[in-house]
Formats: structure tokens, sequence, C-alpha cells
């Protein structure tokens, strides 16, 4: 199996999300979130925790079935053409699973003859990524099971990059991964925005966001509260102050609540 080849086109977006609505019970996650993602573009979803940035994520790359709405990669459904539009995919989602017995190596391994690739390239390429992500020697044989954190992240990563995906979808891609490896990883994604590739990225650092994207989306309780440029909003003060502006002000009383301690 390849990639459907695509034709040039700058009208369709790389990720295009409408409606999207979640809800658990009377709990609504994702409540009517529209986002587009240009070709080439590496955009940041940021929110406070329980904002639904998880769910919308996992809607989006078709972990978990929407209520309502769509989402389409280069105008492919994820959920009428799975398997068209997941091939353009590369996904590292909040809560990876993964296959806990096996090595980082013969994950890698799996996933590319998954997608269909040649077992040459699925070599290369794995070796590349081991390497490069510090996954190499022992680590490349180690079980997953045994991976710390930062490590699965690390892998998940792997997996993500290693069918040349065209859209990234990224839950956290840095939570817990050490300095060296994220220093690594950087590169790694513009590296794939600078060949035409498209990101999204959730993350609740500012300055990572800061540094990497050059559009934002910010959700509040389920919902898109702010989209804009990162140029837009860099014109008008800092990426935290627009924040804070589109998410809330932290409670003025937080000072006094842990008194006792000094």
């Amino acid at each position: 199996m390849t990639p459907t080849p695509l034709a040039p086109d700058d009208a369709t977006p790389a990720l295009s999300v409408s409606g999207m609505r979640r809800a658990f019970g009377e709990k609504v996650a994702v409540d009517g979130v529209d986002l587009v993602v240009e070709p080439g573009s590496f955009t940041g979803l940021l929110g406070p925790n329980g904002a639904g940035k998880s769910t919308l994520i996992a809607c989006t790359v078709g972990l978990d079935r929407p209520d309502a709405g769509a989402s389409k990669v280069f105008g492919l459904d994820v959920w009428t053409e799975p398997l068209d539009a997941r091939r353009l995919l590369g996904v590292l989602p909040d809560n990876l699973a993964l296959p806990e017995h096996l090595s980082g190596g013969e994950l890698l391994g799996y996933w590319g003859r998954l997608h269909g690739m040649a077992p040459d390239t699925v070599d290369a390429r794995a070796n590349d990524l081991l390497r490069l992500l510090e996954l190499d020697g022992s680590a490349a044989r180690t079980l997953v099971r045994d991976y710390s954190t930062g490590m699965r992240k690390k892998i998940g990563m792997a997996v993500a990059l290693i069918h040349a995906p065209r859209v990234l979808v990224l839950d956290e891609p840095f939570e817990a991964v050490d300095p060296l490896s994220a220093i690594a990883i950087r590169a790694i994604l513009e590296q794939f925005v600078a060949a035409g590739g498209s990101v999204v990225m959730s993350s609740h650092s500012m300055l990572l966001v800061e540094h990497l994207c050059d559009a934002v989306s910010i959700m509040v309780a389920g919902r898109t509260v702010r989209t804009a440029t990162m140029a837009e909003i860099l014109g008008q003060g800092t990426l935290e102050e627009a924040f804070i502006s589109a998410a809330g002000q932290p409670h003025d009383d937080r000072d006094r609540e842990l008194s006792w301690l000094t």
C-alpha cells in the first residue's frame, strides 16, 4: 500500500475539521469545533486542562467517533474514506497504546510493513529514527513495556513518522522528553514543515508553540475561542497574554489560598 497520490491544489486544506462534537453523557467535551490547517502550516492547539484538546484530536484522526462533524485530510473523509485518509496521517495520541511485548525496533518494523513498505525501506527509516531519537543500541532491543514515559513518547513519534505522512497530529509530543531528544524532535518537525508537511500539535508550553508554530487555535470548555496566525498574535503582545485573554485570568485570590506556607 502507498499513500494516495494527491493532485496539486492549493485550495484544499491539509486538514479540515468542521462542526466537531463529542459528548460523554451530559459532559460535552468538544462542542462544534472548526479547524483548518493549510499545507505547510504548523498549528498549535492550546487550552487549559479539560478544554477538549485530546478528545478533538482523537475524533479528528479516527480514534474516537464524534457525535457530529467531519474531519478531512486533503479532502479525504477520515470516517467514510478511512484507509486513504489515514495513510496521509501520522498520529501521536494521548495515552498511546503500543504492543508491549515488541522491542522498539520490532515495533517500527511491524508498523512499516503494516503500511506496505518494502522491508529495506522500513529498516533504513527505522534505523534513522531510532538514531535521531536516541533509541538505538540497547534501547532498540528493549521491550516497549520497559520503556520510560519519555521513551514511549519518542517511539510513538517514530511510529507516526515512519510511513512519511503528509500531516502530523501530535498530542503533547514533548511531554516527559529529555532536552537533547526534544531538540532532535524540534529539528525533525521543522524539516517536515519545510518540506511541505503540515503539523497540528497540542502543547502547554507557550515558548515551544511560539517558537515552532505559525498559527494557533485556543480551546476553552470544548469550544474554539480564538484562531489566529502567530504573526497576528505577536503583533499585539505575547502568546501568553493572548492565551490569558482568551482563556481567562487565574483566580485573583490564589496567593491567599496557601498563606500557611510562609
